[in-house]
């Protein structure tokens, strides 16, 4: 079992490595702006450059060369773990707003570096650092102890913000990413207190894991600061989604009042996703808000008694109730555009009848839920392409 475990932590030690990367180069543009994100951001940039310096490779290279070359290697593997750890303890600061936390991270990181390079000096000629099976600590146990008390003071500090914070967070992207960063810090807590007791007392049970508990946590890590870019994602793939259906609606409505769209649309369907005529963050709320604008000036053309046909119209079709507004505006709208398109006057309010829109759209036009406002349209899109729509045919009206 034990070789299995330390079989499997080196296994997942270059992929730990590789996500730690990509997720530190996806995340920088963004986090080196933020402040409140610059110090997740460099918790996780220093633990990957660590992570790399304690590679089964690297570490295998730099002992086959002469001692200088390992200590080095060792060394500065310390030294920017410390930097992690003081990196965490920022991080917990700028998310609590705690200023005097800010300033002691700094300064315990300042502290504690001094405190490893004088032992480290003091210390008797040595190569790499480490804490054998058998002898004394290299270069010391007070380097240890020092090296060991910042990981652990950093990480309690930092397991225990991510949980009272995670809990009480409103945004579910946040709450998430705290909880993985949470879990993945806790791991980090594991590993150091494993190495406290081998330092302290001997005990290497614990041993075989280290390995998989640290890269599981570089995982962790990896993943909590990539949970902004996921759910990013997810929302520009959403409205990706929402436009493409929208997008039929959108081209017939427009088509009998062109005045309404604010850009030059693009030719096609596809070409208006790939390269949209507006920032991609706006593309579906400039839809709503020009198929809105188009549907209540079409509500001119309606003719009386045409509203309540379609809703006849729908419910004899056997469309579900749910759906018959927007069954029954989609037919509307047809009728509506023919007579737009035929050059036929309209009938400005209060003789024209109002559409029959539901509540949502009205409120949303005095500031309300945008996504709930899409999401009428869609089924309207979707009712408007329909047989039902297709074959609905009242009595025609002439000049």
């Amino acid at each position: 079992m034990a070789a299995e475990l330390a079989a499997a932590g080196d296994w997942l030690a270059v992929p730990g490595v590789v996500c730690l990367w990509i997720a530190v180069l996806l995340r920088a543009p963004g986090a080196l702006r933020s402040p409140e994100q610059r110090g997740l951001w460099l918790a996780v940039a220093t633990a990957a450059a660590a992570m790399t310096l304690n590679l089964p490779a690297v570490v295998t290279y730099a002992m086959s060369r002469e001692p200088s070359y390992a200590h080095t290697v060792g060394i500065v593997r310390n030294l920017i773990g410390v930097l992690s750890a003081g990196a965490v303890l920022y991080f917990v600061a700028a998310a609590t707003r705690g200023r005097r936390l800010q300033l002691a991270s700094w300064a315990g990181t300042v502290l504690w570096f001094a405190v490893l390079i004088t032992l480290d000096a003091a210390a008797a000629g040595h190569g790499t650092h480490a804490i054998p099976a058998a002898g004394l600590p290299v270069p010391s146990l007070a380097y240890w102890l020092v090296l060991i008390s910042a990981h652990l003071i950093a990480n309690t500090i930092c397991v225990f913000v991510c949980s009272r914070y995670g809990r009480r967070s409103e945004s579910r992207a946040l709450a998430l990413g705290l909880r993985l960063f949470g879990l993945g810090t806790a791991l980090a807590w594991a590993f150091w207190f494993a190495y406290l007791l081998k330092a302290l007392f001997g005990s290497t049970w614990a041993m075989p894991a280290l390995p998989l508990l640290m890269n599981l946590h570089g995982l962790l890590r990896a993943a909590a600061i990539l949970v902004p870019t996921a759910f990013a994602l997810r929302r520009t793939l959403a409205d990706t989604a929402t436009a493409w259906r929208l997008w039929p609606l959108w081209r017939d409505l427009v088509q009998a009042v062109p005045y309404v769209v604010l850009t030059e649309p693009r030719t096609g369907r596809l070409l208006e996703l790939l390269w949209p005529p507006v920032p991609r963050n706006l593309l579906v709320y400039r839809k709503v808000i020009e198929t809105r604008d188009a549907i209540l000036i079409l509500g001119e053309y309606v003719t009386p008694g045409v509203p309540e046909l379609a809703r006849g119209h729908v419910a004899g079709r056997g469309v579900p109730e749910q759906r018959r507004t927007a069954a029954a505006l989609a037919c509307v709208l047809k009728e509506a555009r023919r007579v737009k398109l035929a050059g036929l006057p309209g009938q400005p309010p209060p003789q024209a009848p109002a559409l029959d829109l539901p509540a949502v759209m009205q409120d949303s036009a005095e500031g309300g839920d945008l996504e709930d406002e899409a999401r009428f349209l869609v089924d309207v899109a979707q009712a408007y392409a329909s047989p039902a729509a297709a074959a609905f045919a009242p009595a025609t009206r002439t000049a």
